[in-house]
């Protein structure tokens, strides 16, 4: 008669144990394995060729860092006014906030400690420039969060800006002036992620657009138009840019202009997984994309050669 009594609370330690920890969901709240998508505050060093100097290299990784830091803290803040379409959306749902590992409390208040960190820090360890573009990044993010997100357009342009001010805050804390071939690259290569996300989401959800009021706005053929243009504008300038590199270079192999091939290739094959709707993710989708990563390896080789030996 005992054994019946003692199988009760053996049950339930079995579901507290399957239950995940608060510190195992602040963890995956602050999404680490986003943080990939600030490699691109290597990209302006690399394009000046100087992504090896000490004095460039050393604060692009603080760069690094506190984006990490405040793109956690905007992931916070936007999942915790999220938590009801999160609840709804068929993945979103299982996020700590939504699934109420992590209180939403908890959440703002580490955000704020973690964007407050990177501001001061960045002004301490780098220049006061950095901490200008990281609070426009956390403004124009955290004006998204509160409203911009729902409405269409203004909402591709504002995560787009989140890659592009990616891109300048490396230049920026190396002290490097930023070329207008740079910035229209990663503003373009930029918007062409955002729609391709977008898109995957609208194939995605389907019927359920309640779970991003833009998707209501937007159409399929819309979206494809808008990353079908941006993608011809940033293969475009980028061409310009390493052939005009190209003209400046020496030894006997143009390798800015031969970059051109691996970088439009990698373009094309991002685009075969936004038109197949598995987009929806693209840093994950560049770290589990093997060609993709083959692309992108060729692409930093050649570019680099070129830049270098110019």
């Amino acid at each position: 008669m005992a054994a019946p009594r003692s199988a009760a609370p053996s049950s339930a330690a079995g579901v507290r144990a399957d239950r995940p920890s608060l510190a195992g969901g602040l963890v995956r709240a602050v999404r680490p394995q986003q943080w990939v998508k600030n490699v691109l505050v290597f990209a302006a060093p690399l394009a000046a060729g100087r992504v090896l100097e000490a004095d460039v290299l050393g604060p692009t990784i603080v760069a690094f860092v506190l984006f990490c830091l405040a793109s956690s803290g905007v992931y916070l803040v936007n999942d915790s006014l999220d938590v009801e379409e999160d609840r709804r959306h068929p993945t979103k749902r299982n996020r700590p906030i939504a699934s109420g590992v992590v209180p939403r409390w908890l959440a703002v208040s580490l955000a704020g400690v973690l964007i407050a960190v990177a501001l001061v820090a960045a002004v301490l360890l780098t220049r006061p420039q950095l901490a200008g573009v990281l609070g426009t990044y956390v403004v124009l993010q955290l004006a998204y969060c509160l409203g911009l997100k729902n409405q269409a357009v203004l909402d591709l342009a504002v995560v787009a800006s989140g890659f592009l001010l990616r891109g300048v805050a490396g230049g920026v804390a190396a002290g490097l002036v930023l070329s207008q071939w740079f910035l229209l690259v990663a503003a373009f290569g930029s918007l062409f992620m955002v729609a391709g996300k977008r898109y995957s989401e609208l194939v995605v959800v389907g019927d359920v657009a309640q779970t991003r009021r833009t998707l209501q706005e937007y159409s399929a053929s819309y979206l494809r138009f808008v990353w079908s243009l941006s993608a011809g504008v940033a293969c475009t300038t980028y061409s310009l840019w390493a052939f005009e590199l190209g003209t400046a270079e020496t030894g006997g192999v143009p390798w800015s202009a031969v970059s051109v091939a691996p970088f439009v290739l990698g373009i094309l094959r991002y685009a075969v997984d936004v038109d197949k709707g598995t987009a929806g993710a693209p840093e994950e989708l560049a770290l589990r994309d093997p060609v993709l990563i083959a692309l992108g390896a060729a692409w930093a080789v050649t570019v680099g050669l070129g830049v270098l030996g110019g």
